[in-house]
């Protein structure tokens, strides 16, 4: 639970485009009645989220997690489609020779 709590401090911190800090996290998570939270934790999150622009990350992967899924099901209707463009082509094969075997029954 700890972990938890302290990344949605950051997040929260983040969104509120306040500056990521140990001790705002530990203010946040104390206030959430998170209270076994060590200081270094608080201070590593902190440092790591300093690095990286948290709103991009969040924005970043949910906007990439739509048109993957799009793209994967875009790609299963496509093999679907070819499959059963295959299986048109050689139904239409076999009434093609059994068209002809008949015609040669009949000379």
């Amino acid at each position: 639970m700890p972990n938890i709590a302290i990344s949605y401090a950051a997040i929260i911190l983040a969104d509120a485009e306040v500056e990521v800090t140990a001790d705002k996290l530990l203010a946040l998570t104390k206030a959430a009645n998170v209270e076994d939270i060590e200081p270094i934790i608080a201070q590593l999150y902190a440092n790591a989220i300093s690095k990286a622009d948290t709103k991009e990350l969040l924005t970043a992967f949910g906007a990439s997690a739509a048109p993957a899924a799009a793209a994967g099901a875009g790609a299963a209707a496509g093999a679907a489609a070819t499959e059963e463009a295959a299986a048109e082509e050689k139904k239409k094969e076999e009434e093609e020779e059994s068209d002809d075997m008949d015609m040669g029954m009949l000379f």
